[in-house]
C-alpha cells in the first residue's frame, strides 16, 4: 500500500494500493470503482452523477468539461489529470491528493474536501462557492479568478499560490491560513477576519484592505 503527503498540518493521506490492474475509463450513474488505476483515458464531457471512487488511482485522465453532480471519491491519486471545467456539485473528496493537474473551470460548489492535498496544479476560475475545506493543503498552484464565495475555508491552507482576482465574499475564514500568495485584486477583503497571514503577504493585502476601506495610495 502506498500512502501520500503524511505533514505536520494533520492531514491523513489517501491509502491507494499498489499495482493497480488498470482497466478501461467508463463511467455510468451510481456507478461504484475500486481499487483500479484509470491511465490516459478520455472521458471528456461524460455525464454521469453519484458515482463513487475509492482506493483509485488517476493518470492522465482526461475528464475535461464533464458533469458528474455528487461524485465522491475516498482514497484516491489524482496525477496529471485534466479535469479542466468539470462540473462536479455537491461532490466530495477524502483523503485525496491531487498533483500536477490542470483544473481551470472546475465546479465543486456545494462540495466537500477533508484531508485533500492540491500540488503545483492549474486551479484558475475554479468555483468552490459554499463548499466546505476541512484539512485542506493547497501549495504551489494557480488560483486566480478563483470563486470561494460563501465557502468555508476554517480547515485550509493556502502555500506558495497565485489567487490574484480570487472572489472571498461571505466566505468564513477563521484559521484559514496563507503563506507566499500573490493576493492583488482579491474581492472580499472584509471578510478575512480571523485569517491568518504570513508577514510576507501583507503589504499586496495591504493595497487591497486600503482599496475596500476607500483610502487612496499616492506614489
Amino acid at each position: 500500500m502506498s500512502r501520500f503527503g503524511a505533514s505536520s498540518s494533520g492531514l491523513r493521506p489517501p491509502i491507494v494500493p499498489d499495482g493497480l490492474p488498470e482497466v478501461p475509463f467508463d463511467l455510468e450513474s451510481e456507478d461504484l470503482h475500486e481499487k483500479v488505476l484509470f491511465a490516459d483515458a478520455d472521458l471528456s464531457g461524460v455525464f454521469a452523477q453519484s458515482v463513487e471512487f475509492g482506493q483509485v488511482r488517476f493518470r492522465a485522465a482526461r475528464l475535461a468539461g464533464a458533469t458528474l453532480p455528487k461524485v465522491r471519491l475516498t482514497d484516491c491519486a489524482v496525477e496529471r489529470c485534466d479535469w479542466s471545467n468539470l462540473r462536479a456539485e455537491n461532490a466530495t473528496m477524502e483523503r485525496v491528493a491531487v498533483s500536477g493537474c490542470r483544473m481551470t473551470g472546475l465546479a465543486w460548489n456545494g462540495g466537500l474536501l477533508r484531508d485533500v492535498t492540491f500540488t503545483d496544479g492549474r486551479l484558475d476560475l475554479t468555483n468552490w462557492r459554499m463548499a466546505r475545506f476541512d484539512a485542506v493543503a493547497v501549495t504551489g498552484c494557480n488560483l486566480s479568478g478563483a470563486d470561494f464565495s460563501n465557502s468555508d475555508l476554517r480547515g485550509a491552507r493556502f502555500t506558495g499560490c497565485d489567487l490574484t482576482g480570487a472572489q472571498f465574499s461571505g466566505a468564513t475564514m477563521q484559521g484559514a491560513r496563507f503563506e507566499r500568495c500573490e493576493l492583488t485584486g482579491i474581492g472580499g477583503i472584509t471578510s478575512w477576519t480571523g485569517a491568518i497571514v504570513h508577514p510576507d503577504d501583507l503589504i499586496g493585502l495591504s493595497y487591497v484592505l486600503a482599496g475596500a476601506l476607500g483610502i487612496v495610495v499616492s506614489s
